[in-house]
């Protein structure tokens, strides 16, 4: 029972003291002044690296509907599934013609 009580603590921690706590999250106000920078009309970084048909595909996808984008999802699954069928089919008749086999040494 002395033990126990030897480990409490009447310490009162008053957090509206900006003293005590300066932020809420440590390097948020380093994160935050960073963005504090007037905005420029210079593109993001990965806008850079893409071409003038990327960034129309860009434009078209972001005018869908959800409807219409599912069914744009829909369609790309298929046709992945439809490639990947004839990638088998081709690997299976690569095996039967041996032009997958390496040259013998």
């Amino acid at each position: 029972d002395d033990f126990e009580s030897s480990l409490l603590s009447f310490e009162n921690l008053d957090r509206a003291s900006p003293d005590l706590w300066p932020e809420q999250l440590p390097g948020v106000a380093e994160f935050a002044a960073s963005y504090k920078n007037p905005i420029t009309n210079s593109p993001p970084k990965w806008m850079a690296e893409l071409e003038s048909e990327d960034i129309e595909m860009l434009k078209e996808l972001g005018s869908l509907t959800t409807a219409n984008l599912m069914e744009k999802v829909k369609g790309l699954q298929n046709l992945a599934y439809q490639l990947g069928l004839e990638e088998s089919r081709e690997m299976t008749r690569g095996k039967f013609l041996n032009i997958l086999e390496r040259p013998k040494k």
